[in-house]
């Protein structure tokens, strides 16, 4: 499996928003887009996308902009991914039905391959993802002698 260029942003512009959750401040697109070198016209897209999904809120007036619709600790990067790619990394209703043993045999290792993906996707939240970094730049700081 391989992560989309609308989905890696989109969980960057997130990441952004759960960030400044705790201080209940909005982002506005610009400034997600310099933090996190997206570019503008894109990202407007994506998080038009992420508003219609009920995972951020938009902000009119001079300190508007962006931010998360619920607590960073509730929305898992399988919700994410959900919103982006339209629906869970399992179903697939494209896919054809294998006629020989064989090809069900693929399918079924193929959809445990898709299940397992899903409950990674669905252990993490924005909130772990935001104490990781967090950790990551705490060590990049470290001085050792």
């Amino acid at each position: 499996m391989v992560i989309s260029n609308k989905s890696e942003y989109a969980l960057l512009a997130l990441l952004e928003l759960a960030t400044c959750y705790p201080k209940g401040e909005a982002l506005q697109i610009r400034e997600i887009a310099v933090l996190q070198d997206i570019p503008n016209r894109y990202l407007e897209q994506l998080l038009a996308t992420l508003r219609r999904g009920g995972l951020i809120k938009s902000i009119r007036g001079a300190k508007g902009g962006y931010v998360l619709a619920r607590d960073p600790g509730k929305i898992t990067v399988l919700d994410a991914f959900s919103c982006m790619e339209g629906s869970d990394i399992v179903v697939s209703d494209s896919e054809p039905t294998p006629n020989t043993v064989e090809g069900e045999l693929i399918q079924e290792v193929w959809q445990e391959a898709r299940q397992a993906a899903n409950s990674v996707l669905e252990k993490y939240t924005l909130q772990d993802l935001c104490e990781r970094r967090s950790l990551r730049k705490q060590k990049e700081l470290m001085y050792y002698i």
